[in-house]
């Protein structure tokens, strides 16, 4: 027999005992985590909360009034009868806060095709269409981006954003 003979049966040898013991590895992970996934969904299926929570999931979205029927579950509440509600968002007080509150979201790393805040290449052709158009753009939708960028901010605020950004680019 040849020495590469030898040495060829040698790795075939090797590598055949690696990957059974790989494919036993992955075979005990597999009924390790099958086991403890039906001990923790046995448990979690006995909660009441869980199960209160599909059934919210689960519930119709909405219910139709039938004539002839008591309807009064259907009726909208009252002003005086509503529970209060979170507080609206705040509005931020200058345009840097209204950037890190939600412009940096896609401007900071440059997402769906925005203009990463701070690159004067990307923002120099958009600073040359001027003001106005840069406003319209925050202010009512451009391509991916929301309007005002799915805030309910005032055009003061979502403006001042729009000049914190392009001082970032003129830096």
């Amino acid at each position: 027999m040849s020495n590469a003979e030898t040495s060829d049966t040698h790795f075939l040898n090797s590598f055949s005992i690696v990957l059974g013991i790989l494919i036993i590895v992955a075979i005990g992970l597999f009924a390790l985590a099958r086991s403890l996934g039906r001990v923790q969904l046995k448990d979690q299926m006995t909660e009441s909360t869980y199960l209160s929570a599909v059934q919210n999931n689960i519930a119709p979205f909405g219910q139709e009034a039938v004539a002839g029927q008591d309807n009064s579950a259907l009726t909208v509440p009252t002003a005086s009868t509503a529970t209060p509600s979170a507080p609206a968002a705040s509005v931020p007080k200058s345009g840097q806060d209204a950037f890190q509150q939600v412009c940096s979201s896609c401007h900071g790393l440059g997402l769906n095709g925005a203009p990463k805040a701070g690159d004067k290449a990307a923002w120099a052709p958009r600073i040359a269409q001027g003001m106005a158009v840069l406003y319209q753009h925050a202010e009512h939708g451009y391509k991916a981006m929301p309007p005002r960028g799915g805030t309910n901010w005032p055009d003061g605020t979502i403006r001042a954003a729009v000049n914190y950004m392009v001082s970032l680019a003129k830096k």
